[in-house]
């Protein structure tokens, strides 16, 4: 069976971007399938994440972004060459690689995509919740616009599927075949923390969602009680230079660029918090807990709550309520006996996510989608 992918590019440091590449690895190592990926925007970029080199990766050199760069009324006509020039090479590719099944990650690739696919079954991986990608859009006009596009389009995939049972309950108001499959997950293959240092982990890029400032104005509150414990922030992005003046503000805050070894990271903290304003999964949350550490994260929709028992493996916080966090996040700063006792049943929870229970799901509804294709089409 082939199966293509098709994404913008793996160029950054992002959860998608090595969920992706985890899962093409795996298919093409561990199963007889045939993995193919085809993105637009790659170039000369290198891959951030290692690539098996049984995937096929070929790179359509659309560079989507660079139609920014231009004013408004430019950049209409400008995207309108790009998506034309999409639409024909993806068409000429699909036609070339014979694909059994279509993987798409990226809500705004899919129009292209269903307008030149023919009979070939479309999964539709949902990397955002259902509520952000249907809205998305500059202005109110835009959203109109985007909504009913995209809504039609989503019409003709075959299957959405959810990280989490919260997200995929609100699919089901806009397709009729929706399941669940959480991200497989790279858990801890060596030592686990002795949850001793007087270190905090927060991951995460930097930007809206993540919510890094929330962390660092919990840290402020933290700080002045616990002056020898230190936050290490790890990620990149558009807010680095506020969050990076906010944190020699408030001190004890090191701000750290992204890294391929963070376990070694998770292995010498003790804590790991969360901030997002929403979170489809949550990836470094079950990666910190197979390091054995204990969590602290708002309880946003819709991941946290679907990889944390509260009270068991971690704590999940009513959103925004700060003085909760700080509460919870006092106690096991507080007691190495608590950080060890979750941390302790964390590491066997985040064993859910490995990769040999999340991958069969994903082989299972590939070769469903094939074997009824298969039947319409004979």
């Amino acid at each position: 069976m082939r199966i293509l992918y098709i994404f913008r590019s793996l160029a950054v440091w992002g959860g998608i971007e090595r969920i992706l590449v985890d899962k093409m690895n795996y298919l093409s190592e561990m199963s007889d399938m045939e993995v193919y990926i085809l993105t637009t925007d790659q170039g000369a970029h290198p891959f951030t994440y290692m690539l098996n080199k049984k995937v096929q990766v070929e790179d359509l050199n659309i560079c989507f972004y660079r139609q920014y760069q231009y004013g408004l009324f430019r950049r209409l006509f400008v995207r309108r060459q790009m998506v034309w020039r999409y639409k024909k090479l993806l068409a000429d590719r699909i036609k070339t690689i014979g694909p059994d099944i279509i993987v798409c990650t990226t809500a705004d690739m899919i129009p292209c995509i269903v307008k030149v696919k023919g009979a070939i079954p479309l999964v539709v991986e949902s990397h955002s919740i259902c509520c952000r990608t249907i809205n998305n859009g500059r202005n109110y006009l835009h959203k109109v616009i985007n909504r009913f596009i995209f809504l039609e389009s989503l019409k003709k995939a075959d299957v959405v599927v959810a990280l989490t049972n919260g997200d995929a309950n609100e699919w089901k108001k806009y397709h009729p075949f929706v399941v669940v499959i959480p991200n497989m997950v790279h858990l801890n293959r060596g030592t686990n923390s002795p949850l001793s240092s007087k270190k905090i982990i927060f991951v995460g890029r930097f930007d809206y969602q993540k919510r890094v400032q929330e962390a660092i104005r919990i840290w402020s509150m933290i700080h002045p009680k616990y002056p020898d414990w230190v936050l290490d922030i790890y990620g990149e992005g558009e807010l680095q230079k506020d969050i990076e003046d906010s944190a020699k503000r408030v001190g004890g805050i090191s701000i750290n660029p992204p890294t391929s070894f963070i376990f070694d990271c998770y292995r010498k903290s003790s804590i790991l918090i969360s901030t997002s304003l929403f979170e489809p999964f949550g990836l470094v949350i079950p990666e910190a807990m197979s390091c054995g550490l204990p969590v602290v994260a708002y309880n946003c929709k819709y991941g946290p709550a679907d990889i944390i028992s509260d009270g068991v493996d971690g704590f999940l916080i009513k959103q925004d309520d700060i003085n909760g966090f700080v509460e919870k996040l006092s106690m096991l700063i507080s007691s190495h006996d608590m950080r060890k006792r979750m941390g302790s049943i964390g590491i066997h929870s985040a064993r859910r996510f490995e990769a040999s229970k999340i991958m069969p799901l994903w082989q299972y509804l590939f070769q469903q989608l094939n074997h009824k294709n298969n039947k319409k089409t004979n």
